[in-house]
């Protein structure tokens, strides 16, 4: 059965690729139009519009994703998302399961230029591009996207572990990101975002991609900002994240 799989995920790994970098190349036109034309509006509605289409590509895979959430995201108020993060395909659930605020990511500089679709978004929407080998951009970038967050009662999301996980557990994360964020976004609510399994697609690399996998990604309990001081905010939201994780993977070592 094993065997069979592995065979089965070089076939479908293929067509998948082939949907994915189409939906990509059709909607870098749309979401141009939909800017430049019609508007941020036009422009966030094309971008939900490709993730959806993205997030439903890995049905070719015989994969789904599951969202869970059993609290209400509160509205009208800067949010910060704060996700451990094990491959490519944990953006695009995001972007379908929170549409209703849109999220903006941190992203780093060099996914800018060159992808098609996602660079014209992360350069045209309200994302952050920061370039992790300047650390006064960074400091500053991170400053003024928090200020952002908080005039606009923009929702971002931020991975704090730096670079993907290889396994379900995630590393340790690093503050000083979200620190300058919730500064300069003091009335903001945290959500820890935990995604298990993710990093299950991309096991063996790029290529094959994994099959029949089921992604879960669950939303806890907002924290307000202001509620505590940053660092038990931090550890709260850090061990919240992970104790999800540990829960549905008791086997797994610790990063």
């Amino acid at each position: 059965m094993a065997f069979f799989l592995k065979l089965l995920s070089y076939p479908l790994s293929v067509i998948h690729y082939i949907v994915f970098g189409l939906l990509l190349l059709v909607f870098h036109p749309i979401q141009w139009v939909a800017f430049n034309v019609f508007g941020k509006e036009a422009h966030r509605a094309s971008v939900i519009a490709l993730n959806i289409g993205l997030t439903w590509s890995l049905f070719l895979l015989f994969s789904r994703v599951k969202f869970i959430n059993k609290h209400a995201i509160p509205e009208n108020v800067p949010i910060i998302i704060v996700s451990n993060h094990q491959s490519t395909y944990d953006i695009p659930p995001m972007y379908r399961y929170f549409r209703k605020s849109f999220p903006n990511f941190v992203s780093k500089m060099e996914l800018g230029k060159g992808i098609p679709s996602v660079s014209y978004n992360l350069r045209h929407g309200d994302n952050v591009l920061i370039d992790r080998k300047d650390r006064r951009q960074s400091i500053s970038a991170l400053m003024e996207f928090g200020e952002k967050i908080e005039e606009k009662k923009l929702t971002a999301v931020i991975f704090p572990e730096g670079t993907r996980s290889k396994i379900a557990v995630p590393k340790p994360f690093r503050e000083n990101g979200l620190k300058m964020m919730v500064k300069k976004a003091p009335s903001c609510y945290v959500i820890p975002l935990s995604i298990n399994n993710s990093w299950r697609l991309v096991r063996k690399g790029a290529f094959p991609l994994g099959i029949g996998i089921k992604v879960t990604m669950e939303a806890h309990e907002p924290i307000k900002a202001s509620s505590m001081p940053f660092e038990a905010l931090f550890e709260k939201t850090e061990n919240t994240i992970k104790e999800a994780l540990i829960k549905l993977n008791p086997t797994t070592e610790k990063a």
